[in-house]
């Protein structure tokens, strides 16, 4: 009985460690925490909690886009966007074209968002000096 017993204990054991391996592979938030570290592109985002601000990993740099709710036509949905690098030191090398794909990106999952960047983003997307 005993024998049966830990045989049992071994299975669910080795089910739970598999369940826990693949979870951990899954995990979004590891994903972005590994493609930051990568300069890699990743978008991290709970598109159903509107509560929940996204984040964006890109060439190094880590935004994050706080969401807000309000009325369109026919629904509720994201009508506010504002967006902010976490450090602005990692935004040296980034151009108006790499902000343009940033908010392409953003559009494809809130089509209704208006876009606003915090500064310095925002002065470099307003000047016409600063044309690419």
């Amino acid at each position: 009985m005993a024998l049966l017993l830990f045989r049992l204990l071994i299975i669910v054991l080795v089910v739970y460690i598999f369940y826990k391996g693949v979870r951990y592979l899954t995990d979004p938030k590891r994903k972005l925490d590994e493609a930051f570290e990568k300069g890699e592109y990743y978008f991290y985002d709970d598109v159903k909690n509107v509560r929940k601000n996204f984040f964006i990993s890109y060439k190094g740099a880590l935004f994050e886009g706080e969401k807000y709710l309000g009325t369109t036509e026919n629904a509720f949905e994201v009508v506010s966007i504002f967006v902010w690098v976490h450090d602005t030191m990692k935004l040296q090398g980034l151009t108006k074209d790499d902000f343009y794909y940033l908010e392409k990106e953003i559009q494809m999952s809130y089509p209704k968002a208006n876009i606003n960047w915090k500064n310095p983003i925002e002065q470099l997307m307003k000047d016409p000096a600063n044309k690419s």
